[in-house]
């Protein structure tokens, strides 16, 4: 018998947008000089690696940030326990909405995420800078 989904994605993805602060890469930019605030990379390593990053965000992947933002967990990461603002952002804004949530529920605040993900920031002209290859990478078109 198949599973029944009871809250799909969309549903997940309404809950968070309504419960969290969602900002326009307009509104973003600005602050990326802030002292006072943090952005979080959401994306898969493959994700930073084929698409750029941004340089003054702090990477976590999507799958370890419950552990790295609580203290208890033997994966906690201190950027966690600063008292800064910290804005999420994955590819497309999904992942990043849940993430904030997550972070929120968690006790992390205060938190927001980038409506539209690294997509729209690289579309408005955001800050991106290439990782370096590493050994064995292929070249395009080799």
């Amino acid at each position: 018998m198949p599973q029944t989904i009871t809250r799909g994605y969309r549903a997940l993805l309404e809950e968070a947008n309504a419960a969290i602060e969602t900002l326009s890469v307009a509104e973003a930019m600005p602050l990326m000089d802030d002292e006072n605030t943090v952005f979080i990379d959401i994306r898969d390593p493959r994700e930073l690696q084929r698409e750029g990053k941004n340089p003054k965000a702090y990477h976590c992947p999507r799958g370890m940030l419950e552990f790295w933002i609580d203290p208890e967990s033997p994966y906690h990461k201190d950027i966690f326990a600063q008292d800064k603002r910290f804005v999420f952002f994955c590819a497309a804004g999904w992942r990043s909405a849940l993430a904030a949530r997550t972070a929120q529920d968690m006790g992390l605040k205060p938190v927001a995420h980038i409506e539209g993900g690294f997509k729209a920031w690289k579309e408005a002209g955001g800050p991106v800078v290439m990782p370096e290859p590493k050994p064995g990478d292929r070249k395009p078109g080799s």
